[in-house]
């Protein structure tokens, strides 16, 4: 195999095992939203949206919190992809795919920057 199959191979391993470790996070925060009854919450409307948030509500068992972080793995993982496109990449020398890849990689997290502060 050549360096690009490798890399195209991990990068669907990086996808396939963030969904799915995505998947079961949001799993047992459902199981944990039946057994209780409840998101953990006074209100049964409310969800953490920030990190803090998240990792609090976490850290106290909440299932509302453990279902937005299985959210949140879910929106990093096309994130890592681009992350390992952009190492492969400099691995193989490619400067303009350095480039153009970094500039996706800066577009994301101003994209999840801006849609938090709304």
């Amino acid at each position: 195999m050549d360096k690009e199959q490798d890399v195209a191979l991990l990068i669907g391993h990086i996808m396939r095992i963030g969904v799915i470790f995505a998947a079961i996070v949001m799993l047992i925060g459902l199981l944990l939203l039946f057994i209780r009854h409840g998101g953990g919450y006074a209100t049964k409307d409310f969800f953490p949206t920030t990190l803090t948030g998240i990792v609090t509500g976490i850290c106290s068992l909440k299932p509302a919190a453990i279902m937005m972080g299985g959210l949140f793995l879910l929106l990093l993982t096309p994130v890592l992809r681009v992350v390992v496109s952009i190492y492969s990449f400099i691995k193989e020398k490619d400067m303009l795919y350095v480039v153009l890849t970094t500039i996706v990689l800066l577009i994301l997290i101003f994209s999840f920057i801006m849609g938090h502060s709304r």
